[in-house]
């Protein structure tokens, strides 16, 4: 078993001793891929400088992921969390939601199913976007689900998710890992130059 994330985001610690848990675990994989994924919640991932795109999940009474609603423009609002909309207006969102930020767990069976599934996107990507063309791995989990070949459970996460979508979030950012390292969760000296 492996995991997937983005590498220039800060997830905490909580969703990686989770997906490890989950991943240490003996899965029958014959019949349904297992998969996991670390769901955030959507007020612990927004950023204090404009709107961001989220993959607000639908998830079951099992805990298992049903499908993910890729949401664009969601901002911070008095009230929590709200999807701008294009005339200004803005509606509310849950701020409790789950959200994917692209945390995954998976068995070593996806890789044959990528494989299987490349060629059919790259001759779909030279056809229609052949300089920008993009193998989404969530794409990929999503048909896996709508084709009843996996299984996502859902690793609700409290940690805050730390990424830079706007160039004014670096300070946010900055304060707060140096938080974490005054906490003593980190070391000051992170790596050496």
């Amino acid at each position: 078993p492996f995991a997937v994330i983005n590498a220039d985001d800060y997830y905490g610690k909580d969703p990686f001793v989770k997906l490890h848990d989950y991943l240490v675990q003996e899965h029958d994989v014959d019949e349904v891929m297992p998969i996991s994924m670390a769901g955030f919640v959507l007020g612990n991932t927004l950023s204090d400088n404009g709107g961001v795109t989220r993959g607000v999940c639908v998830v079951d009474e099992n805990g298992n992921l049903t499908g993910v609603n890729e949401t664009k423009n969601i901002v911070k609002t008095a009230e929590g969390a709200g999807v701008e909309k294009e005339d200004g207006t803005v509606d509310p969102i849950d701020k409790n939601s789950l959200v994917s930020m692209n945390m995954w767990g998976f068995s070593a069976s996806l890789l044959k199913e990528l494989k299987d599934r490349f060629p059919a996107f790259l001759d779909e990507a030279m056809k229609t976007n052949p300089l920008k063309g993009e193998y989404f791995l969530p794409f990929v989990v999503d048909e896996l689900l709508q084709e009843k070949k996996a299984e996502v459970t859902v690793l609700r996460s409290y940690d805050n998710w730390y990424g830079v979508t706007y160039k004014e979030d670096k300070e946010n950012v900055m304060a707060a890992l140096q938080k974490l390292k005054d906490e003593g969760r980190y070391p000051q000296k992170l790596w050496e130059e």
